[in-house]
C-alpha cells in the first residue's frame, strides 16, 4: 500500500472509530433505560409518574400521601408485580420528559391517548375515559366556539386542554398557559381568566370553592387515558396491558371508578387511529 492510500485508510478508520464513540453514549443510554417487569422486581419497587395536583385523578393529601384514581390503579399494578410503588408527582409538561429520561418507569398520569404523543411514548390499552370542555361562570356568555374570542382563556401548558382550546378558539383569542391544573383553576377563581379548558372534574372543583357559580359551556372531545412506557419496551407494555385486561375482567377497575367517579366504566375502544396499544 503506497503512502497516500495508507494515509486515507488510516484516516477512514479514525473517522469510523470516532463515529462509533459518538454513537456509544446514545446506545448506552437506551440500554440503561430499558426496563422489564423482572428488572422492576429485582429493583424492589416501581417508580410511577403521576399528577400531584389534579384531583380526583392524582393529588397529594394533607398527610403527604399520593392519592386519587391513577394512584389506586398504580397501586394495583404494583401489587400485580409484587413490589411497592414509589410515586413521582409531575407537572403536566414534565410527564413525558420524566419517562423518556428514565426518571420514572411508567406513567399513570392522566395521559390522554393522542397520535402526537404516541410518537414519543408507548401507550397501553385505555383504562379510563375523560371529557375535555370549556368551563366558565354561568353568567359568562359562551354558546359557540366563536364566543371564545371575547375572553381570556386559561389552560395547563402542554395539556390536552391546551390543544383543544388552541384548535377550537378563533384566531386572535388570548390564551394564557399555566404550569398545572391547580394554577389554571385558581386563575379562573381569581379573575385572571374568564374561562378555562377543563377536564370532567373542573366544574366540581370550581364549585367547591364558589358554590353554584360555574358550568360546562362547550364540549370539545371525549378522550381515553392509557398508561405510558418508553418506546420499544415490549415486556413492560405487555405487562401493563395484561394488568388492564385483568382489572377490567375481575371488577377492580369498576371499584376504582365507583370510588372516584361514582359511575361504571364505559365501553373501551379496541383500537384508536394512530395509537398502537402494543409494541410492534
Amino acid at each position: 500500500m503506497d503512502s497516500i492510500n495508507k494515509s486515507r485508510f488510516n484516516r477512514r478508520h479514525v473517522l469510523m472509530g470516532g463515529a462509533a464513540l459518538l454513537a456509544a453514549p446514545a446506545l448506552m443510554t437506551k440500554s440503561a433505560l430499558a426496563i422489564t417487569p423482572e428488572e422492576i422486581k429485582k429493583k424492589g419497587k416501581i417508580v410511577v409518574g403521576i399528577q400531584g395536583d389534579n384531583p380526583p385523578w392524582g393529588f397529594v393529601t394533607s398527610a403527604g400521601k399520593q392519592d386519587g384514581f391513577d394512584a389506586d390503579i398504580a397501586e394495583l399494578f404494583g401489587k400485580e408485580l409484587g413490589v411497592p410503588v414509589e410515586f413521582v408527582p409531575l407537572a403536566v409538561a414534565n410527564r413525558i420528559p420524566a419517562l423518556t429520561t428514565g426518571r420514572v418507569d411508567i406513567l399513570f398520569a392522566t395521559m390522554a391517548m393522542l397520535p402526537d404523543r404516541a410518537k414519543s411514548v408507548q401507550f397501553s390499552k385505555p383504562y379510563v375515559a375523560n371529557v375535555i370542555s370549556l368551563v366558565a361562570a354561568k353568567t359568562t356568555e359562551i354558546k359557540t366556539n366563536a364566543d371564545m374570542g371575547k375572553y381570556v382563556i386559561g389552560v395547563p401548558r402542554s395539556s390536552t386542554q391546551d390543544t383543544q382550546v388552541t384548535n377550537n378558539a378563533p384566531s386572535g383569542t388570548t390564551i394564557r398557559r399555566f404550569d398545572d391544573d391547580a394554577a389554571t383553576i385558581q386563575a379562573l377563581l381569581s379573575g385572571q381568566v374568564q374561562a378555562v379548558g377543563a377536564n370532567m372534574f373542573y366544574v366540581q372543583r370550581l364549585n367547591q370553592a364558589k358554590p353554584d357559580t360555574f358550568e360546562n359551556k362547550l364540549e370539545f372531545s371525549k378522550l381515553y387515558n392509557g398508561a405510558c412506557t418508553r418506546l420499544g419496551e415490549k415486556e413492560i407494555n405487555a405487562a401493563a396491558n395484561a394488568f388492564i385486561d385483568k382489572i377490567k375482567a375481575n371488577g377492580e377497575l369498576a371499584k376504582v371508578y365507583q370510588k372516584w367517579m361514582k359511575m361504571d366504566p364505559p365501553e373501551f375502544p379496541a383500537s384508536l387511529d394512530g395509537i398502537p396499544f402494543t409494541v410492534s
